[in-house]
């Protein structure tokens, strides 16, 4: 076996070295300041809450009708301590981060008002546990291969990451800062699913697969929704000011209607654009404008070529939806799922 590595005389170079890094550029440090929220602690805190949405499938299990409400009782405290410790430490961060650059900013938060968002966030809990319940049957009723209710909870990625939003999203919406990033950033390492916490998302909504999902943080999605893996809606361009600076407070990403299917890969881009009520948007389109409700997306697709194999000749082939694509007559009901209405 080798010795121990010692880095011996070259220590207190490399220790002035890195030490001058950190005073080079405060971007990368968090130096001579004092609040910062644990993103350890925020970590566990969206794993207990999960225990609290999905009693008996995530956490402690053989749970039953007498010890139930004790299980809650035993859990509700430990995960309002963290959420107001956390929600306390991510407002005293923004306003020493606002007083670095502007002095004369006001106080430091009051634990009072850190107490009234976390308990105005525990009691909207059982309103999002409702929601997810349409959740997990969309899921259900939207997949074939899915066994029961069940195997959604424990197993389906893109539930874990709609969960996970929502509660960000409560959190978003009272003006929590930083916290809710970081959870929605943590289920996106998990799921490969990436959902900022500033979407508002309908009831009975479906990712199905989901890796490589992304929905930007003013979109804006209606009920009874169902997007496939690869799936973007995102910023057509980021709009600035007149010094260049971006513009943060704006709508940049798509708004999508109720009973609206997105199949995968397709891209949806622009604060102005509409996805209308019931319409199907095909595999890898690309679109920028609005859509008319009850529309079918597609693009023409690609034509093919076969070859024998070590031959040189290679022949056109009309594959069945070249071929429906190419019709122009609008769809009977027998063929409207390959036939558009709306080309691009």
């Amino acid at each position: 076996m080798p010795e121990d590595f010692i880095i011996g005389a070259k220590l207190g170079a490399l220790v002035e070295r890195m030490v001058a890094s950190y005073r080079c550029d405060a971007r990368t440090q968090h130096i001579d300041r004092v609040y910062l929220p644990n993103r350890g602690e925020i970590i566990q805190l969206v794993r207990d809450l999960l225990e609290l949405l999905y009693p008996g499938f995530i956490g402690r299990q053989h749970l039953t009708q007498h010890n139930v409400a004790f299980h809650v009782g035993d859990l509700l405290p430990r995960i309002g301590e963290a959420a107001f410790r956390q929600i306390y430490l991510c407002q005293c961060y923004a306003d020493e981060d606002a007083k670095s650059n502007h002095p004369s900013s006001a106080e430091r938060p009051s634990e009072q008002r850190a107490r009234e968002l976390t308990l105005s966030f525990l009691e909207n809990l059982p309103a999002i546990r409702e929601i997810l319940a349409t959740d997990v049957q969309a899921a259900f009723d939207g997949d074939p291969a899915a066994l029961n209710c069940d195997e959604v909870i424990l197993a389906y990625p893109g539930l874990l990451a709609i969960s996970v939003q929502r509660l960000a999203h409560a959190l978003y919406q009272r003006g929590v800062p930083l916290m809710p990033r970081i959870m929605s950033e943590w289920v996106h390492s998990q799921t490969g699913i990436d959902i900022h916490p500033g979407a508002k998302i309908g009831r009975s909504f479906f990712i199905d697969h989901g890796t490589g999902v992304v929905i930007g943080e003013t979109a804006e999605i209606g009920a009874n929704v169902k997007v496939y893996q690869g799936v973007t809606l995102g910023a057509l361009s980021i709009p600035k000011d007149e010094r260049g600076r971006v513009i943060r407070a704006t709508k940049r990403h798509p708004t999508v209607r109720d009973n609206v299917t997105i199949y995968a890969n397709a891209i949806i881009l622009g604060g102005e654009t509409v996805i209308g009520e019931g319409s199907t948007i095909g595999g890898s389109v690309f679109v920028t404008s609005s859509v008319p409700p009850n529309s079918v997306v597609s693009f023409t697709p690609p034509e093919l070529r076969l070859k024998t194999k070590g031959g040189t000749d290679g022949r056109a082939v009309s594959t069945p939806e070249t071929v429906a694509t190419r019709r122009t007559a609008r769809p009977n009901t027998d063929d409207a799922e390959i036939m558009p209405d709306y080309s691009i």
